[in-house]
């Protein structure tokens, strides 16, 4: 039987008016989370020559940092996921984002290879949550537009990129990378907008209230319930696959990209960043177009076109640029690129229910994370034994393979506002 209470919290949760109207708010806050997300992503890799010649880093022992963090985000990830289950998606969210951001504002004050591996480490834990903006955001779009919204909303993260390749720009050559770490710290006042300005998805608030009701407790066994679920276990499995190879493809390829056009195509520093700014900007306009084509044609189709074809390109770049075509590719590249990142969030939200979507996006994706560690060592093993280059196919295997995975996930399974 129902008490009052979780009557008033199920009745709060089913007025649409609640989440309508508050969907273009909860939209800006996360987009600017993703910012900070992406910003702190691109930063190791823009920071990473400087970091090893000041440590005296090995290849390996700068892949190992790279490794380390998705070590972080894999944990964080997995247990934010079910703390969101279990608490909320915005407590966990906003908790996330303020400690990577003070974590990467600590990291200027390292000094040693241990001392920014165990800052980076705890930092990262809060980095992997951020996955659950993604789901915070689809639990509040409404589902005729939330392919759209959701592509536009991973800009964000591209925008982020831009953001901190703008910012090494102007301050590297002056203030060097300490200072580029400083200026991170400042998102967290954003943690605390999201804090206070977001009430948690109706959604979520009537799966809890059901809980409540019913006492049975689930909120304790979201794995468990999960794993004794046919669909649910298969669609956990899959994605946990497929995000193993796309992000194994993804940090291999951001941790490597900035050192691959300055050592191996002689790039300098100053063009470099316009290299890398037009290239995210193109991801923009392919994440959006992504988002745009999952609403009118397939999730599962989008994602998948985009895999193969970022898949297929890259050898295109590593084989036949030249110093006249270099940029050209780039841009292309950027585009088939931003595809798949456009639309994961929107077909992985809709894979599960919602009394287990926290727990299973954060665990599924998390996991794949976890795995993916090995990518920035391997590649940075690759790169001492023959070329980055030569790493960069494997990276293109990977995304292949992540889309014959998401081959065999159907399509909107669920609606992620019921």
């Amino acid at each position: 039987m129902k008490t009052p209470s979780d009557l008033q919290h199920y009745q709060a949760a089913t007025r649409p008016a609640v989440s309508q109207g508050r969907w273009l708010l909860v939209f800006v806050l996360g987009y600017f989370a993703l910012i900070a997300d992406g910003a702190d992503v691109m930063m190791y890799g823009l920071t990473l020559s400087r970091i090893k010649d000041e440590f005296g880093l090995t290849n390996v022992e700068a892949g190992a940092l790279g490794s380390l963090t998705l070590l972080g985000m894999a944990i964080g990830g997995i247990v934010g996921g079910w703390a969101s289950d279990r608490l909320g998606r915005v407590r966990v969210v906003a908790w996330a984002l303020a400690l990577f951001s003070l974590g990467a504002g600590m990291l200027g004050f390292t000094h040693s290879f241990v001392e920014f591996a165990a800052v980076r480490f705890i930092s990262s834990l809060g980095i992997g949550c951020m996955v659950l903006v993604t789901t915070l955001v689809a639990e509040y779009v409404p589902t005729e537009r939330r392919s759209l919204v959701l592509g536009m909303l991973q800009t964000g993260i591209s925008a982020g990129y831009i953001v901190v390749i703008a910012l090494s720009n102007w301050i590297l050559p002056q203030y060097g990378w300490r200072t580029l770490y400083y200026v991170s710290a400042v998102p967290v006042v954003l943690a605390f907008a999201i804090k206070f300005a977001v009430p948690e998805p109706a959604a979520w608030l009537a799966s809890r209230a059901a809980d409540r009701a019913s006492k049975t407790r689930r909120a304790d066994n979201r794995y468990a319930q999960i794993f004794r679920d046919r669909q649910a276990r298969m669609m956990f499995i899959l994605w946990t696959f497929a995000s193993i190879f796309i992000l194994s493809g993804f940090y291999g390829l951001n941790n490597w990209l900035p050192t691959y056009l300055e050592k191996e195509l002689h790039i300098k520093f100053s063009s470099l960043t316009g290299y890398m700014i037009g290239t995210y900007v193109v991801a923009f306009i392919g994440k959006i177009f992504a988002g745009w084509l999952g609403d009118r044609w397939s999730r599962r189709g989008v994602y998948v076109l985009g895999c193969v074809g970022a898949a297929l390109f890259l050898p295109v770049i590593i084989f036949w640029h030249t110093r006249d075509n270099i940029s050209t590719l780039m841009l292309f590249f950027g585009f088939l690129y931003g595809v798949p990142l456009g639309t994961i969030g929107t077909f992985m939200s809709e894979s599960f229910a919602t009394s287990v979507r926290g727990t299973a996006v954060g665990g599924s994706y998390n996991l794949g994370r976890f795995i993916s560690g090995a990518a920035p060592i391997v590649i940075g093993y690759i790169a001492t034994q023959f070329s980055i280059g030569l790493g960069f196919l494997v990276v293109g295997a990977v995304f292949f393979l992540s889309g014959v995975t998401a081959l065999f996930v159907p399509d909107r399974l669920y609606d992620t506002q019921h």
